[in-house]
């Protein structure tokens, strides 16, 4: 599939974005702590669902950052970029170095109820902004269903699998972010675009 939007599905994202902006902000999110609240999105997504990962054009060969996770599993950021419409993809290559098939942890998925409806995903995962003391948590649709790569139980011994999940900007200053995903090492990124 495509990551290339419509104008409605970006005019959504766009709105989606605000919305999430506007509460994180107001909720505070900031200090790190597992039990912050985490802020509910409130306007439509794009069309394809966020279940499919593809390879983003112009993607660096190159890694930002390498994530190390249980069972031999290896998270390699490939690119962390802004787009016009107020969000921020990052694409990854999750890779089983292990030596048997590795069962992806539950805990990726996150703990809000709403994107735990929908099956395993990487709706875990956050985006901190220490300067600012603010969270970004994994976008949503309507439905509840995470902006990011979903379906994805196990990976093979030597596989890898393209892995996506979107955000909420942080503000045009903000080039630096802590990346964060339940079971990995945290890591700074650069934030491209």
């Amino acid at each position: 599939m495509s990551m290339r939007f419509t104008a409605k599905a970006r005019r959504g994202m766009v709105a989606m974005t605000i919305a999430v902006g506007l509460a994180v902000g107001v909720a505070g999110c900031g200090g790190g702590g597992t039990d912050d609240k985490k802020p509910e999105a409130s306007a439509s997504a794009s069309e394809r669902g966020g279940s499919q990962a593809t390879p983003q054009e112009g993607q660096s060969a190159q890694p930002l950052a390498e994530l190390r996770g249980p069972d031999g599993l290896t998270l390699k950021i490939m690119s962390a970029q802004r787009d016009s419409g107020g969000f921020v993809t990052v694409n990854a290559q999750l890779k089983n170095d292990g030596s048997k098939d590795a069962v992806l942890s539950s805990q990726l998925t996150g703990n809000e109820t709403e994107i735990m409806k929908n099956g395993q995903s990487f709706g875990g995962a956050t985006l901190v902004d220490s300067k600012a003391k603010k969270r970004y948590y994994v976008l949503r649709d309507t439905d509840g269903r995470p902006l990011t790569t979903i379906g994805v139980q196990s990976v093979r011994a030597g596989d890898t699998v393209p892995v996506f999940m979107q955000f909420p900007a942080p503000p045009a200053g903000t080039t630096e972010v802590s990346f964060q995903l339940p079971t990995f090492a945290s890591v700074t990124i650069k934030i491209s675009g």
